[in-house]
């Protein structure tokens, strides 16, 4: 047996002649009866009391313990009773990836798992638990996509415990428990004349960020932290290195997402359009800290800020400037009185990169190349989002049938006449 059972109730002692015998203790019929007691791989003293009549099973909870310990799946009751949220704050706080990321991480778990169970014991949990709070996500009306996120930040929380050692399995891979459905969310390009229609809607002094975005496949914040020294007109290059993002409320520079620094072609109309812009509209110094609110300043001329003259900030350019654009080119419709403009995440200024993936998979481009333009880690993944706008083999057999008759010099006539051509 891994320890002993302890009887808090009675204690032996020796008579006259060496005879052992029980007297009643100052405890005895007050509180838990049983106290069982072991060593734990950490060398401290472990314990857990049962009442009266419980000693077989006290008996047996010390048989499991040793038995966990001899198959390396111990786990320490006193550390299993730390509660979910107490946890993940450790376990957001050991991250080592970008700060944003730590902070989107954190803001999640504190929106939507620290309400629900985050006062919950790690060791407590079941996989009813986590069905029902899934549930709950659901009923407040999550997107899929967002609560498949929500779900897998909670989900290596618990495998982060498992590996420390607090719990035995993760209740968010029970069989029983399914992570929100995975909703397929099919790309649909803006056309060209929707992309010149809210081209000419924005404010002019924003106008040629559509031709970084739908002409370069720059990310909004990469368009925010475009500066000048990194545009080559004369070879044709633009170099993709920084953007602007928001981290602890406050704008930074950082590299664009996921560290993935690239050169682009810059084609010559947009090419003339930057220069257009720089000419009507000088460039101006921005300095901003690196990485992290109070890191090291760096200054960069921008090409596009805000009309004060920092940097420009997601929230307010959606705010003031995109959205009103796009109820201008027709996009989204004309906001009642007294109420916001529709919300459309479709028709974010990502739907500048779709458009330049379109135009580039329709003019023939390989997956390779435009996953390297767009910044993509994975050419695979590319594939995965554009498939379905790359040229189809049907249409290139047709097209290939259709040549074969145009070289030919021949009409309708049917295939006997190319033939006998």
């Amino acid at each position: 047996m891994a320890g002993h059972i302890q009887d808090r109730w009675y204690k032996t002692e020796k008579g006259a002649d060496d005879k052992e015998f029980k007297v009643k203790t100052d405890r005895y019929g007050k509180g838990m009866r049983y106290r069982a007691r072991y060593i734990g791989p950490d060398g401290t003293e472990k314990s857990k009391s049962f009442p009266d009549g419980k000693k077989r099973l006290a008996e047996k909870w010390l048989n499991n313990i040793e038995a966990d310990m001899a198959r390396g799946q111990y786990i320490d009751p006193k550390a299993s009773r730390t509660t979910f949220q107490q946890y993940a704050e450790r376990w957001v706080a050991a991250q080592t990836t970008d700060v944003s990321t730590r902070s989107g991480t954190e803001s999640r778990l504190r929106l939507h798992a620290y309400p629900h169970i985050g006062s919950r014991p790690l060791g407590s949990f079941q996989p009813e638990q986590i069905r029902a709070w899934s549930r709950e996500l659901e009923d407040k009306g999550l997107a899929a996509s967002y609560r498949r996120v929500i779900f897998a930040n909670v989900s290596a929380v618990f495998t982060a415990a498992m590996d420390d050692g607090l719990i035995a399995k993760n209740p968010c891979r029970a069989t029983s428990v399914k992570a929100p459905a995975m909703v397929p969310n099919r790309v649909r390009p803006w056309t060209a004349e929707r992309v010149f229609a809210v081209r000419a809607a924005l404010p002019e002094h924003y106008r040629a960020m559509v031709d970084a975005g739908g002409g370069c496949g720059l990310r909004q914040g990469e368009i925010f932290g475009l500066p000048v020294d990194e545009i080559n007109f004369l070879k044709g290059w633009l170099h993709v290195a920084y953007q602007v993002k928001v981290v602890g409320g406050r704008a930074v520079f950082a590299p664009p997402k996921r560290g993935k620094i690239r050169d682009v072609p810059l084609p010559e109309r947009v090419g003339e359009a930057f220069a257009a812009h720089m000419k009507r509209f000088p460039p101006r110094d921005v300095t901003l800290p690196w990485l992290v609110p109070g890191g090291q300043p760096v200054t960069k001329k921008l090409m596009f800020t805000a009309p004060e003259g920092g940097a420009l900030l997601r929230h307010n350019f959606n705010r003031d400037a995109w959205k009103p654009a796009l109820v201008a080119a027709g996009v989204l419709p004309e906001p009642e009185p007294g109420r916001r403009i529709a919300e459309s995440r479709e028709d974010g200024m990502h739907a500048l990169r779709h458009f330049y993936a379109s135009v580039l998979l329709d003019a023939g481009e390989n997956i390779k190349a435009l996953s390297r333009y767009l910044g993509h880690s994975d050419p695979g993944f590319t594939l995965r989002v554009y498939t379905h706008l790359m040229p189809s083999s049907e249409s290139r057999t047709r097209r290939a049938v259709d040549g074969m008759y145009q070289a030919a010099g021949e009409g309708n006539d049917g295939p006997q006449t190319a033939q006998a051509a």
